[in-house]
């Protein structure tokens, strides 16, 4: 089975400061898991843009995914009700 690269935006070690350690445990999982499949059930695509969206309790993982390339980039994770904004 094929295995994505991820890579991290910058800006996303900031949004990990806000989030309590033990979400952050959590949400590296999950993010851990697009490395084998990038399109989980119960992933979403983001109208109009190319990205996605995964859950994680309160939290969730916006990220970007190129098959060409293989890689899997997280450009946002944050609590629900900002994460879009």
């Amino acid at each position: 089975m094929v295995s994505y690269k991820i890579y991290f935006r910058e800006s996303v070690e900031k949004d990990f400061n806000s989030i309590p350690k033990k979400d952050i445990r959590k949400i590296l999982g999950r993010i851990e898991a697009l490395r084998e499949d990038p399109r989980p059930s119960g992933c979403e695509k983001l109208t109009g843009q190319e990205r996605y969206r995964v859950r994680q309790g309160r939290y969730r993982i916006v990220y970007s995914i190129q098959d060409e390339a293989l890689t899997v980039w997280v450009v946002k994770v944050g609590h629900r009700k900002d994460v879009y904004r």
